[in-house]
């Protein structure tokens, strides 16, 4: 992690900015090597560095953060960045396979309660909010996988009609 103050100590140290070594600091080896060779653009580079230093850091910190999640990426899984654009299909693979274990915990969840669902159990058992819990379960009814019904006692269930006991007493919405 990168610290506001040591790259403000090193824009000082190198002539309020000229040479650059917080921009090579904070790992921006192109632009500190501009620095260095034009006196930080002729200090106009140095003094926007001064006023934007806090942001610049915070921006090194999440570029950082990411490069060592894709790198912790590439190591468990063992494929290899080849692309920029390979970090962006991870996150979306990442999410299609969450998506994938939350539906395959709701079927879990349906064959230990006998195809009976309600959002508060998908919401333990898939360890989601209730609204995503809930956004999944009308899902499944929208798809035709699930149906809402309505027990005896009045509350809301949803019922996974292949795994339902046919004993359970049910009501139609």
């Amino acid at each position: 992690m990168y610290n506001v103050n040591l790259a403000y100590l090193l824009w000082f140290l190198s002539g309020f900015g000229a040479l650059g070594l917080h921009r090579f600091y904070m790992g921006k080896i192109p632009t500190g090597l501009l620095w260095m060779f034009t006196g930080g653009l002729g200090m106009f580079g140095a003094i926007y560095d001064f006023f934007t230093l806090p942001n610049q850091v915070r921006e090194a910190n999440i570029r950082n953060a990411l490069y060592n999640r894709e790198m912790s990426d590439q190591w468990n899984t063992g494929q290899p960045l080849r692309y920029a654009d390979d970090a962006q299909h991870r996150v979306i693979n990442r999410k299609a396979k969450d998506k994938v274990s939350i539906e395959h915990a709701i079927l879990k969840i349906a064959k230990e309660n006998k195809g009976i669902l309600t959002v508060s159990d998908v919401a333990l058992g898939a360890n989601i909010t209730i609204d995503e819990a809930k956004k999944c379960l009308e899902l499944l009814v929208s798809k035709g996988f699930a149906e809402l019904r309505v027990r005896r006692s009045g509350s809301l269930v949803y019922v996974i009609p292949d795994m339902v006991d046919k004993d359970e007493p049910l009501e139609d919405m």
